[in-house]
């Protein structure tokens, strides 16, 4: 959400068409649309371009003048500025100060907004000590946009007689009272009249909170001061504090290079360990590569086996032919024959020899005289 929505959503602007600036700025759009209407847009004041003016660099206003009730200046007939005062010590001007102006400033559709700033002497008197004195914060004031006029030297609280004089006709501050010497809430008379404009705080952030913060952190301030060339004189510390902050500096320098350097370490080894998850993947990747091939050429069905195989069985034909068979097939003729002649010869050597057939049914051999027949 933005600053102007969360504004709105907490009442500190108008909204919708009751807004003058948004109204304002939409319709100076629509109108910057027509090259007709250029010229307006760029007469209608966006901004201020010099120093608020304080009350007595402005010339008298001679016109008559009537206090306007609230209705009216709602109602937005009213054709004169509406005069708006806020007051306060502003002192290191911050934030919340300036959104409590915003929220003066955008009370009615058309706001001349008069700021009265205390000088020192009445605010060391009612309050306390200021870190800023007053002309270093009349002049933090002078450059804030919403305002139009500031008062200085402005009273504690606002008489009649004042308001009458600046033609005051509302009066703008937050609603929480504001006690003073002799009264519970210096806005009292204001509030009962109908003048009363409440605003509301910016909670987080006031000036007591700033100068909390610097006292809490006294010796930070003071050690950074130091180290920029301030003397323990300007910032009113004694001999011991100040040896003392010297050496804590000192500490705090080496510290900061003991962490420059450790963090300069933790990126080297950060570097590192990246590369070498980087080489390991690579080595990983090569490996496999590596171990695939080496299985594929020298595996159990690799190139190298097949290879070993198929030229062992070369080899070991080339060397040792296959022999020639040592029997004839069972089947032959002449195998039937020899074998049957082998048998009778058998017979004949083991002492039978009327088991010898030496005829013509025996082994086919004739044994008798050619020449017996011519005899």
């Amino acid at each position: 959400m933005s600053t102007l929505e969360s504004d709105k959503n907490q009442g500190y602007i108008l909204s919708g068409a009751d807004d003058p600036i948004m109204s304002t700025i939409s319709k100076r759009k629509r109108r910057a649309e027509s090259p007709l209407d250029s010229v307006y847009y760029d007469k209608q004041p966006l901004a201020h371009y010099a120093p608020a003016p304080f009350t007595e660099e402005l010339p008298p206003c001679l016109e008559p003048w009537r206090r306007v009730t609230k209705d009216d200046a709602l109602s937005g007939r009213v054709t004169r500025p509406i005069r708006v005062y806020a007051d306060g010590i502003y002192d290191l001007f911050h934030a919340g100060h300036a959104r409590a102006l915003m929220q003066a400033k955008n009370l009615f559709p058309n706001t001349y907004l008069i700021v009265g700033v205390c000088s020192d002497n009445l605010t060391h008197s009612m309050k306390g000590y200021t870190v800023l004195n007053e002309t270093e914060r009349y002049e933090a004031l002078r450059h804030c946009r919403y305002i139009d006029e500031i008062v200085r030297d402005a009273p504690w609280t606002c008489t009649p007689e004042f308001l009458d004089e600046h033609r005051v006709d509302f009066v703008a501050h937050d609603d929480i009272p504001y006690g003073a010497a002799g009264t519970s809430d210096v806005y009292k008379d204001i509030k009962a009249k109908g003048m009363f404009m409440a605003t509301q705080r910016t909670e987080g952030i006031s000036t007591s909170d700033i100068i909390t913060r610097i006292v809490r952190d006294y010796d930070t301030y003071v050690r950074r001061n130091l180290a920029r060339g301030y003397s323990a004189k300007d910032l009113n510390v004694s001999y011991i504090n100040e040896k003392k902050f010297a050496i804590q500096n000192r500490v705090d320098k080496v510290k900061d290079k003991m962490k420059k350097v450790e963090h300069k370490t933790k990126q080297v080894v950060r570097n590192i360990e990246g590369k070498s998850h980087e080489l390991i993947q690579k080595w990983e990747e090569k490996s496999r590569e590596f171990i695939g091939s080496f299985l594929e050429f020298f595996g159990a069905d690799g190139t190298w086996n097949t290879f070993w195989r198929d030229g062992t069985s070369i080899i070991r034909q080339a060397l040792s032919p296959p022999a020639s068979p040592s029997h004839s097939p069972q089947d032959s003729p002449s195998s039937s024959r020899s074998t049957e002649g082998f048998d009778g010869l058998e017979g004949a050597e083991g002492g039978d020899p009327e088991g010898v057939d030496l005829g013509a049914g025996g082994s086919g051999i004739d044994f008798s005289d050619s020449d017996s027949d011519e005899d």
